[in-house]
């Protein structure tokens, strides 16, 4: 097991689809996770059904958010937008020295194919300013389905990853990797407007073709398969 695998990784809000299925891929892979809700019993419950397709091996636990925040080296962060702010600024004492990986995208619930920016630019951007410039945050997997995430069949979509700086990305990278999918550097946080923006465009893509798997991919650079 390497340095990475030995890393306990908190997935806050771990019970909606995204984290679940981040959660199955890291487990997978021999990652000691912890999902984290506000509701603990919520959070075994779901590591309890992950547990049963996964390896007996396999190391995933739940418990309160707060709980798998102080346990983590990294947390993941699976929040619906709608409590996002709030969730940051409760756990902000906490994450600040971790590293944190924001997944979070600002959807407005009616209007979920409008691509819609927070004033701080991108739901990561709101992250930052809580948290501080010496943050260690990073921005990923927001255009990954759960369908994707939970099956172990191949899948061909990237990850683009963005980051207040090199180690945030660097590390999340390999996360991407771990989870099976080729991951590519997308710049500082800011670009992290992109990657949220992109959600809704490829909700309005599976809606028009009746699908779940959208996805996007990068093409004329090589690949790390």
């Amino acid at each position: 097991m390497g340095e990475d695998t030995e890393k306990i990784i908190a997935i806050i809000g771990g019970t909606g689809k995204e984290g679940k299925g981040l959660a199955y891929k890291w487990g997978k892979a021999g990652y000691q996770v912890i999902i984290g809700s506000r509701d603990p019993s919520k959070a075994e419950e779901t590591a309890r059904t992950l547990k049963t397709k996964l390896p007996n091996k396999a190391s995933i636990s739940g418990s309160s958010n707060e709980a798998a925040a102080q346990k983590c080296q990294i947390a993941v962060l699976t929040i619906p937008y709608s409590a996002h702010l709030d969730m940051i600024e409760t756990l902000k004492d906490i994450l600040r020295d971790k590293i944190v990986i924001d997944v979070t995208v600002p959807l407005s619930p009616s209007k979920v194919t409008r691509v819609k920016m927070p004033p701080a630019g991108s739901a990561a951007q709101e992250t930052y300013e809580i948290l501080g410039e010496n943050a260690i945050l990073a921005a990923a997997f927001h255009n990954i389905s759960y369908e994707n995430l939970i099956n172990d069949g191949e899948s061909n979509c990237d990850v683009l990853v963005t980051g207040t700086n090199k180690e945030a990305r660097i590390t999340t990278l390999r996360l991407v990797k771990d989870a099976g999918f080729i991951g590519w550097d997308a710049g500082p946080i800011e670009n992290s407007v992109v990657l949220e923006g992109l959600t809704s465009v490829l909700i309005g893509i599976n809606r028009q073709f009746k699908t779940t798997h959208a996805g996007i991919r990068i093409t004329g650079v090589d690949r790390e398969e």
